[in-house]
């Protein structure tokens, strides 16, 4: 092995573990570790977008594990001295939601800026099955790293220099990120103006 693939190896270890950290405390934004490593990887090649879609996705899946079982296991408890929980109302709704539509809940929840802890929160302390919440946060985790890898490639695609693809990604990823915030909070505005008449 060379010295460009044991770094890339090492890159990789450290984007699953930036990825699951962040995960599980969610200080990181690890959507945007995701876009600049597919930056990276489409200006180095030996790293491979592969690798990155795997390493990422695998660092979310883990993470989410960790929580879903702390929050399973730990309950309500040990999800409030973690900092997980602040907001039992909104998780009453989420539980109602994903036992209606559980699959698409699970789904979406990680592709929606802040909306991933309360579902892994309402899953775990519902007592949600372990064998099908893994199953189908597998396909979640999946599905979240391939949106953040195409959201770097779009920045690859703009600009030439890798320093300028990472920046661009890092943009895209915090613009998507706020006006999502935007969009929920104008949401949660109009439905409880309109339970309020």
């Amino acid at each position: 092995m060379t010295g460009d693939a044991n770094f890339d190896l090492w890159y990789l270890f450290a984007l699953a573990g930036a990825v699951l950290i962040g995960a599980v405390l969610p200080v990181l934004p690890t959507g945007a570790a995701v876009s600049a490593g597919a930056v990276l990887a489409s200006h180095s090649t030996p790293i491979g977008l592969l690798g990155v879609l795997i390493a990422g996705a695998a660092g979310a899946y883990v993470g989410d594990l960790i929580v879903y079982a702390g929050c399973r296991f730990g309950g309500e408890k040990l999800a409030k001295r973690v900092g997980w929980l602040r907001d039992n109302e909104r998780l009453d709704a989420l539980r109602d939601r994903l036992s209606e539509h559980e699959i698409g809940v699970l789904l979406t929840s990680r592709l929606i800026p802040g909306g991933r802890v309360p579902v892994l929160l309402a899953a775990g302390l519902a007592g949600y099955r372990w064998e099908r919440f893994a199953l189908v946060d597998l396909a979640a985790s999946s599905l979240w790293a391939a949106v953040y890898m195409a959201i770097g490639l779009l920045g690859y695609a703009l600009f030439p220099e890798p320093w300028q693809g990472v920046v661009a990604a890092i943009v895209l990823v915090v613009l998507v990120t706020v006006v999502s915030g935007l969009i929920q909070k104008a949401r949660r505005k109009r439905g409880t103006a309109s339970e309020a008449e």
